[in-house]
């Protein structure tokens, strides 16, 4: 009863944070958000916009030519920054990614060659939002360049000479920032010289001015934050490791933000997610709401996985996560109102989606995993999953699992996508989010990620990838050209074959997603958009024209 009194009390001061500033007085919340995501890709822009709408909220989103996009990461910051200050008085609350303001885009942020000058005077076009409407609330982010720790981790969306040193430039990198960290031995000594002598200085100096040119932004948005021009700034670590250039950086930007405190500024591992987390830091506050999420983990490792791509225990990403998205995190499930389980291999290791050992047979860790999920449903708990056992989709054994105990209709949230901090950073916003929707709204979005991070990335992407040189045309995994179309339709016959095999269809209020189609916008097989008949004409269609 103490704790429910304490609730209270929070929401009440948080109201106030939200509604009173100082000279101006909110007469109303038109629920109404802004919202400029890091480039188009569906789950970064169409589907985390949705979700949002699906709780009553209306989400201004830009032109999608204003974007970034695979052919043109670098698209039109310019036009952009004018279409959000054009739209700024309608809204009660923006989320903007400070990369498409400034560089177009995430991708466009490891590739560009602005002048510090230029990135700079980008940065105050958020003061001129500010100044068009200061009773908005502006949640920002930003990533901290990424460190690819192989060129062929890299896909090509990183400059050119990485394809070639990349391996090296993030091995002399995790070098540099070891000997500032904990410092080298002998060995790691001659290492370093060995590095620094294979590495073109060319390749090594262009790569490191952009870092520190982009630098000097995440400083720019840190001091707009400090002089409440940013309501809320949080920067993201893409791709990253212990040690490495991202992980250094991010130290150095903590610091220099040290005065600021978590209402106004955190750093995470991750960056594709935290659009999402940051429009329900916004919900939250338009609600006036806290709410209160407990956490579990699987057995072994558990909590102190440190995923792929991360360079933290994921214990950690995930308590800045639920802070990120204005939550709490607490020790009872009698508190909480979301129960957030995490999947991890017993090994603390993670794998890859699309490998041959992500089987349908569950081991001991999943059958003791879904048990814990099965108990806290029966006891009528929101119950959320972050399925990180795997990178870039779903355990198998896992959904499987959830499918054969009809849990899968029975969640409030679920994520399997991309890397890991990102699967339990968007599960955590879809948790939080679903206090403010019905089962049917909850449905919704559950159906998107089971038949994205599920059905497609764990199952049919290698079985289409594995069809495409048969198939007439060019194109490969990573751009699948004149390919796409005969792709797109066999990866969409077999989507609507797998949602009828589980029943994804019969959920409540979801018939419509018997006939839900497979797009590659990007033209690549990496990612897909789930398409609903509603929205667009039919592969074959397409193919007929």
């Amino acid at each position: 009863m103490q704790f429910k009194y304490l609730k209270q009390l929070l929401c009440l001061f948080l109201m106030m944070i939200v509604v009173y500033v100082p000279n101006v007085v909110f007469a109303s919340l038109n629920k109404t958000i802004i919202f400029v995501p890091h480039d188009n890709r569906p789950i970064s822009f169409k589907q985390t916009a949705d979700n949002i709408r699906d709780l009553g909220y209306e989400v201004l989103t830009p032109p999608e030519e204003l974007l970034g996009n695979r052919e043109n990461p670098y698209a039109k910051p310019e036009e952009l920054s004018k279409w959000v200050i054009e739209n700024a008085k309608k809204a009660d609350a923006a989320v903007i990614s400070s990369d498409s303001m400034i560089y177009g885009s995430l991708v466009a942020s490891r590739k560009h060659n602005l002048s510090e000058d230029v990135v700079l005077a980008r940065v105050h076009n958020f003061e001129k939002i500010h100044q068009a409407n200061p009773n908005m609330k502006l949640y920002v982010f930003g990533s901290i360049m990424r460190t690819p720790q192989t060129s062929e981790a890299s896909g090509s969306e990183d400059a050119n000479y990485y394809a070639q040193y990349g391996t090296d430039i993030a091995r002399y990198t995790a070098l540099t920032d070891k000997l500032e960290q904990d410092g080298l031995t002998h060995k790691e000594r001659k290492q370093l010289k060995q590095y620094e002598q294979k590495i073109p200085k060319a390749a090594l100096d262009d790569w490191l001015s952009r870092r520190q040119g982009n630098f000097l932004v995440s400083k720019n948005l840190i001091d707009l934050a400090r002089n409440d021009v940013i309501t809320y700034l949080a920067l993201g670590c893409d791709d990253n490791a212990k040690y490495s250039q991202t992980n250094k950086e991010r130290r150095a930007l903590d610091n220099y933000g040290s005065d600021l405190g978590e209402l106004k500024y955190q750093s995470v591992a991750g960056i594709d997610e935290i659009g999402y987390v940051l429009l329900t830091r916004a919900v939250n506050n338009l609600q006036g709401d806290i709410p209160f999420v407990s956490v579990h983990y699987a057995k072994g490792t558990g909590e102190n996985t440190i995923p792929a791509y991360s360079n933290e225990p994921i214990k950690n990403s995930i308590a800045t996560h639920i802070k990120m998205a204005g939550g709490m995190k607490v020790n009872s499930d009698k508190r909480a109102d979301l129960v957030f389980m995490v999947n991890t291999n017993f090994d603390g290791t993670t794998g890859a989606a699309n490998d041959l050992n992500n089987v349908y047979i569950p081991n001991e860790n999943i059958i003791d995993f879904v048990n814990m999920v099965d108990e806290a449903v029966q006891a009528n708990k929101k119950v959320g999953i972050g399925d990180i056992t795997f990178g870039n989709g779903s355990d198998n054994a896992l959904m499987f699992s959830l499918y054969g105990k009809n849990l899968l209709d029975k969640l409030n949230a679920y994520s399997g996508w991309n890397t890991p901090t990102n699967s339990t950073g968007y599960a955590l916003a879809m948790g939080m989010g679903a206090n403010y929707t019905d089962r049917v709204g909850i449905l919704k979005m559950l159906e998107v990620r089971y038949l994205d991070d599920w059905l497609y990335q764990a199952n049919i992407r290698q079985a289409v990838a594995n069809r495409l040189n048969s198939m007439p045309g060019e194109g490969d995994y990573g751009n699948t050209k004149t390919r796409t179309l005969p792709a797109e339709k066999l990866a969409t016959e077999a989507l609507q074959k797998m949602i009828a095999d589980y029943g994804l269809e019969k959920f409540e209020g979801q018939s419509y997603v018997a006939d839900a189609q497979i797009r590659f916008p990007w033209q690549r097989m990496f990612e897909a958009d789930i398409v609903f008949p509603e929205e667009k004409v039919s592969v074959e269609e397409k193919i007929e024209k």
